[in-house]
């Protein structure tokens, strides 16, 4: 089997990291290989921001885990039982960023689908998780974007969280009867 569908199959949802920070150069290749994402027409509609800064990492989980203890205690309950964090420890968030326009969502997520078998390809796992919005969506929400410098005219996308695995789980079962063959 080649590389490439290796590190697609073999991809998972990580949901415990280590708190190894990664390498500038892991980072500087994940970060290229989002930017080498195709979009519609070429136009880019995204903005990338790379969290780092474990402290900022956990403030923003705590956030997050205060607006869904107000707004979804279910869900909270489903936290819990995942080590009630919604960023497992991982030591770096990304943050995708859409435009709005009408490809800005699927372009987002070709970005993030290269982002996350690029880091499975480096030996590093990943997790994508709409819930990195919650922290913006709280009292200082606004706050937070100015923090992590979301541009003018660009809103939450997607959030990534990225890291060393340390434990490993199986990628999903493949289920055939989802697809549809014509002719």
């Amino acid at each position: 089997m080649n590389e490439t569908i290796k590190s697609i199959m073999e991809r998972n949802s990580c949901r415990d990291f280590k708190d190894t920070p990664l390498t500038e150069e892991q980072l500087k290749t994940i970060v290229d290989a989002a930017l080498a994402a195709p979009s519609a027409m070429n136009r880019q509609p995204w903005h990338v921001v790379v969290v780092k800064d474990k402290a900022i990492v956990d403030e923003l989980d705590a956030a997050g885990i205060d607006v869904i203890t107000k707004n979804n205690p279910e869900a909270l309950e489903r936290m819990k039982e995942r080590g009630g964090k919604i960023f497992y420890n991982a030591p770096c968030v990304i943050y995708v960023l859409s435009d709005g326009s009408a490809y800005g969502s699927m372009d987002s997520g070709i970005l993030t689908q290269n982002v996350c078998i690029a880091a499975q390809s480096m030996g590093l796992s990943t997790c994508i998780v709409g819930m990195a919005n919650m922290p913006l969506t709280g009292e200082k929400g606004d706050e937070y974007k100015k923090m992590l410098k979301f541009p003018e005219g660009y809103e939450f996308a997607i959030g990534i969280l990225l890291g060393t695995p340390n434990t490993g789980k199986e990628p999903h079962e493949l289920v055939p009867e989802k697809v549809t063959y014509i002719g």
